[in-house]
Parts: structure tokens; C-alpha cells; sequence
């Protein structure tokens, strides 16, 4: 199972549906996953708590392990920004690979400049930096894949890194 991770912006939709389809398994959208409060909140450009994303991250887990149970494969994405987070999705889903998607924030806030239908606003991405804890070394299920000028070039970075492509 696949977890692309980053903060809004970074690719991750695009990222994780690509490998979805290359691998033929299920993509499911963790921003899809949000209860209507974390939405209203971040429409309004208010940063989410950490007590707003742990019931979001405990229905990330048991999705994961609604499919995972039945035997099928899963990509997701979600920000995952702190370590708590991340560790919070390896205990409640046991074997999982993070995709982190790595950008400065002058990249993703281009990137979201251009973005339109999001509940997310541009005005939260500092908070989403500011938040940002980098994987570190001793998380050896993390792959860090620096995001590239364009879209596609990361996603075939990604599927090249993989060794899908």
C-alpha cells in the first residue's frame, strides 16, 4: 500500500492516481475523507488542529483496511505532515510505503495559484509548511521524490522510482 504524502499542492491526486492506473488497483482521494467541519474550517482559512485530523486519519485507516481486508491493493494520499500522523496510519494499517512529495513553497504555492474547485485556499499553505514535519531518516518506509517543474515530470519520476516504468 501506497501513501503519497505532502502538503496541499505538492501533486498528490495526480501522483496517486497515476500509480493507481499503472498498477490497476484502487485510488482513493484522503481529502475526500474529511468530515463537512475539517472542510467548512478550511474553506473559511482556518488551519486544521491536530484533534481535527485524528478522527480524519483514523477513517483513512479503516478505508485502508476495509480494502486491504478484502484482499485488494490501495493508493492514498494524504498530507501526513507530522510524524504523529504518519504514525498513527502505521499502526492502524501495519505495512505501508509513504511517497513524500517534496517542494518548496514558492513551487506549490504556483502550483496552487492555478488550482481551481478545492476546499483548500491558498492562504493555508504557510500553515501547512509551518506544520510540516520531513520524514526522517530512521522512517525507512518513506520515499522522498522531489517534485519536479511539471506535473508529468514527476509523475514519471514517481513510476520510474518505483520501477513501474
Amino acid at each position: 500500500m501506497f501513501i503519497v504524502m505532502g502538503v496541499s499542492g505538492s501533486g498528490k491526486t495526480s501522483v496517486g492516481e497515476a500509480i493507481a492506473q499503472q498498477q490497476q488497483v484502487l485510488f482513493i482521494d484522503g481529502d475526500d475523507l474529511h468530515p463537512q467541519a475539517n472542510i467548512d474550517k478550511m474553506s473559511r482559512g482556518i488551519p486544521l488542529t491536530d484533534e481535527d485530523r485524528l478522527g480524519w486519519l483514523d477513517t483513512i485507516i479503516q478505508e485502508a483496511l476495509a480494502v486491504t481486508g478484502k484482499g485488494e491493493k490501495v493508493v492514498i494520499t494524504c498530507s501526513a505532515l507530522k510524524q504523529q500522523y504518519r504514525d498513527q496510519l502505521r499502526t492502524g494499517i501495519g505495512s505501508i510505503t509513504f511517497l513524500y512529495l517534496k517542494a518548496s513553497y514558492q513551487k506549490v504555492f504556483q502550483q496552487l495559484e492555478g488550482r481551481q474547485g478545492h476546499f483548500m485556499p491558498v492562504s493555508l499553505l504557510r500553515s501547512q509548511f509551518a506544520l510540516l514535519e520531513e520524514p526522517a531518516q530512521r522512517e525507512r518506509d518513506v520515499i522522498t521524490i522531489e517534485v519536479q517543474e511539471t506535473l508529468d515530470k514527476t509523475i514519471t519520476l514517481v513510476l520510474k522510482k518505483l520501477g513501474l516504468i
